[in-house]
Order: C-alpha cells, then structure tokens, then sequence
C-alpha cells in the first residue's frame, strides 16, 4: 500500500512534467530547423542557402517570436491556474499547442511560421508556469525539489529527442521539406497525450481547499501520501491554517506584491530566473550547431550530431538533480553550478580568442570564426558539453524549484507566474542579442557570459535562503529573517546559544521584511 501511495505521487508528476517536454522539444527542434536547407530556401531564400543560415534578424525573429509569447502565455496562465485549476488550465493551454505545432507545420511563409510560434509560445510559458506549481502542491516536503526537477528533466528529454529527430530527417530527407515539417509535426503527440492523460489524475489538494473543496482535498491527500492518517490531517490542517491566514489579511491581489513580507520574495523569484537565462544556456540550445561550427565543424551533418550529443549530456546530467537537490540543497547546487558554468565559458572565449581569427565572407555577408588548431577545436566542443552539465544538474531545475516554493498558497500562481515570465522576457532578450553578439563580438560573448555566472555564485550566496526540508506552509519563516544570508544565520548562531535552541516565538521577533 505504501509502494502504491508513492508511486501515485512519482506518476502524476512525471506525466505533468510532460509540459516541459513540449517546452524542450520546441526548444532543441528549432536549432536543427533553422540550418536545413530547404527550410533556408522556404524563408531566407537563396542568398540564405549560399551562406548556410539565415540572417540574424531572421533567424532571431523566428527565435525571439516564440519567447515573447512565452512570457504572455507565463502571465495569462496565473490567473487560469487560479480559476479554473491547474489540472484544467493544463488541458487547455495543451490544446493551444496542439493548434500551433499544425500551424508551424503547414507553414508556407514567413508569417504563418512567426504566428503559429507566437501561439506555441503562449501554451510553452503557460505550460511553463503551470507545471511545476502543480507538482510542488502535490509533493511532500521530502522530496519537493525532485519532483519538480522532473519538469527539468522533461525538458533535456525534449531537447535530446528533438535534436536526434532533426538529424534523422536531415540524412532520410536531405533538400525535402520533409526534413523540417516531420520534427515540428511530432510535436502534436505529447500535446495530445498530455492534454487527455492529465484529467485522470488529481487536482491539487492545495487549490481544492483555496476553493472551499476540503472533502475533495482530503480524499486527494489521503490516496497521494505514503503516511499514517494522523500525519494526513496534520498536512490538511497546516495547509487550512494558511489559507484563513492569507484571507485575514487579504493576501490575494497582485498589489501584495509591493510590500513586505512578499516583495522580497518576488525580487528573489525574479532574479533567480533572469539569471538563470544570463548563464548564457540558450545561446548554446538554440544556436548550438552554429556553435559547433564556429568551433571547427564545419560539415552540417558533423554539427547535427554534435547538437545530438549534446542533447544526450544535458539528460544525463539532470539526473544527480533529480536525486540528490532534497539531500544538497538549493544553496550548493546554484552556487557549485555556477562556478563550472563560468569556468567553462571563460575556457571557451579564451580558446577561441587565443586560436581563432575572424574571417567576413564578402560573397555571402556572414562573420565566420575559423579555427585551425584541432586540439583548440576539441576544447571548445568538450567544455561546451561541460557547461551544458553544469546547467542541467544545477540551474536548470533548481530556479524553477526555488520559484514554487517561496509564495503563500493564494499567491503561488501569481507569483509563479511573474517570475515565469521574467523568465521568458530575458530568454527573449538575450536570444535576440545572441546571434549578433556572435557576429559581432565572437569568442567575447562567451567571456561576458562566464563573468555573469562568477556574479550569480556570489549572489546566491549572499541573499538566498535555503529551502530545503521546509513545508511550503513553513515559507514564512524562512523569509523573515535578514536580508544578508549569513546574517541571518548569525543571528540563529547567537540565540542557539544565549537559549539552547531557537523557539518559534524568537524567530518571529528577528524578522527583517524586506
């Protein structure tokens, strides 16, 4: 019975976390697409096929588009998480997504394709935003951070599958439109299995309760937890307790926000997501066998697979997260994350700058970084995959983590949903800037982005709190304290030992609200 009970809560979060597969999947196929021939030919023309890319506008346009309907649909979702749950509102924005991959698919021109990415980026960041809310609510404490680090894992899954499928379709249908319609078609699938499998699974007990449905929320609690029917009500009491709380003093306007105790929080939500997207990670996802290029591959089909390689690395590393984030920490896997991030993109920029010459082809307009020395060349690929592991058992899930957890119940899909789209609206800026930085600043693009990661490191660990082992219910007190980390942690230090231990009454007397 035991066995069963957890594995309910492990099911439902692993299909949930279908959502980020969708999200890796859009994310990895487009890299591969954007250097097909055919699809140069569909929408950049010759000149784009002569040079092997599209020009920087279009490319980033076809990019950048996407992203700016991620931080609409991040918005929207807040609000349709609320009203009509999380369960409904991933079924709906599920369905959106179907429709847009059969636009992206049936695309004859350049603004049917930017539309219908337009639409996949509103279901994307909704679905984004949607997800790991729900799997927080439905989590233990124990192991919140794993399974929300399954979205995370969904998401490399997406990417790595993606980028096999795009070199598949290069090899069976070289010069063919097929090579590029069939991987945006795929999509359609987890869309569809999504968007009918998660109606046989639970609403989130939380919700059901910030709803008036107690009964409901008590069924879902006992069929989802592993525990003794004490420990069932304790769960349900401390989550009621929290809600007549949050209703006394009316925390539930997106006002809240600007004051005290909520505005740190949402200062540190949306932070930890613009700098998840400053380490540089999707310069490398989206334009990823542009990368291998400039780094010696020159063969397309050699990038392909150095992109499907790559796709396979960022899977494999998610999986320390997935067990070990509860055991860790937040604090030390941001902080270790971050420091092999920024070692490997100074390694890459200093090679490339040291070994590399720019070379601008008059023929085809395009800025070209050649490389002659093969062990350079070798570098460069090798610590690409390191910063892409480095990403994906830190940064990758942990910033989303760290976002479902720091909000109360009424303003968790508020509050998600702002982080979620600072997120998105910083994926968009830097994808924008990405591919002109590469033509114009070259191996200094990867110095500028190893410098921000050596400055996320030493915020992490001077204003983050640490949230591993404590209720979502317990988030109060874990944000009440000093701004400075270490201050805080000094202040606990000295009433340890002035008192023996910390009680609850004195932890409410050392609070800072920011």
């Amino acid at each position: 019975m035991t066995a069963n009970k957890h594995f309910q809560v492990y099911l439902t979060g692993c299909f949930a976390a279908i959502g980020g597969l969708l999200f890796g999947y859009d994310t990895g196929v487009i890299s591969g697409v954007l250097t097909m021939s055919d699809f140069l030919l569909a929408f950049g023309g010759t000149a784009s096929v002569a040079r092997g890319s599209l020009t920087s506008t279009v490319s980033g346009s076809i990019v950048g588009i996407m992203l700016v309907g991620c931080f609409l649909g991040a918005l929207i979702a807040g609000p349709s998480g609320d009203r009509i749950s999380r369960k409904y509102s991933i079924v709906l924005f599920s369905v959106v997504f179907v429709i847009s991959a059969l636009l992206q698919t049936a695309s004859t021109n350049l603004f049917i394709l930017l539309l219908s990415r337009l639409v996949a980026g509103i279901s994307v960041g909704a679905l984004s935003m949607l997800v790991p809310v729900y799997q927080s609510e439905i989590a233990t404490k124990k192991i919140r951070g794993r399974l929300v680090s399954l979205q995370q894992w969904a998401i490399t899954i997406g990417i790595a599958v993606s980028f096999w499928i795009n070199y598949g379709t290069d090899i069976y249908y070289l010069g063919s439109s097929a090579a590029w319609r069939i991987p945006l078609a795929l999509q359609i699938v987890p869309a569809l299995i999504l968007a009918v499998g998660i109606l046989f699974f639970p609403f989130s007990p939380r919700w059901l309760m910030a709803q008036g449905r107690d009964d409901e929320a008590l069924l879902v609690l006992t069929k989802i937890r592993s525990t003794t029917a004490v420990n069932v009500l304790d769960e349900y009491n401390d989550i009621k307790n929290e809600i007549n709380l949050e209703r006394e003093e009316s925390v539930q306007s997106y006002s809240q926000f600007l004051y005290p105790p909520l505005r740190r929080r949402l200062c540190l939500g949306v932070s930890i997501q613009v700098l998840q997207q400053l380490t540089g990670i999707n310069s490398i996802m989206y334009y990823a066998p542009e990368i291998f290029k400039q780094a010696g591959l020159n063969d397309q089909r050699a990038s392909l697979l150095a992109t499907g390689i790559n796709g396979v690395v960022i899977v494999l590393a998610t999986i320390p997260a997935i067990l070990y984030i509860d055991k860790l920490g937040r604090r030390f896997v941001l902080i270790s994350g971050a420091c092999l991030m920024a070692l490997s993109m100074l390694i890459i920029g200093g090679t490339m700058g040291t070994h590399g010459s720019t070379h601008y082809n008059e023929t085809t307009g395009a800025v070209q970084v050649i490389i002659p020395n093969r062990t350079a060349s070798f570098v460069i690929i090798v610590f690409v995959y390191v910063f892409v592991a480095s990403f994906a058992y830190s940064w990758g899930p942990t910033a989303w983590v760290y976002c479902t957890e720091i909000f109360p119940l009424s303003m968790r899909s508020k509050g998600t949903s702002l982080t979620t789209a600072a997120n998105w609206v910083t994926n968009c800026i830097v994808s924008f800037l990405v591919p002109a930085m590469l033509e114009s600043l070259t191996y200094r693009t990867y110095l500028i982005f190893g410098f921000l990661c050596v400055a996320m490191g030493i915020i992490i660990y001077l204003f983050y709190p640490e949230t591993k082992g404590k209720s979502l219910e317990d988030m109060d007190l874990v944000f009440g304290r000093s701004i400075l980390v270490n201050n805080s942690s000094r202040t606990k230090k000295r009433m340890k030992s002035m008192n023996g231990k910390t009680s609850s009454h004195s932890q409410s007397n050392q609070i800072y609200y920011f």
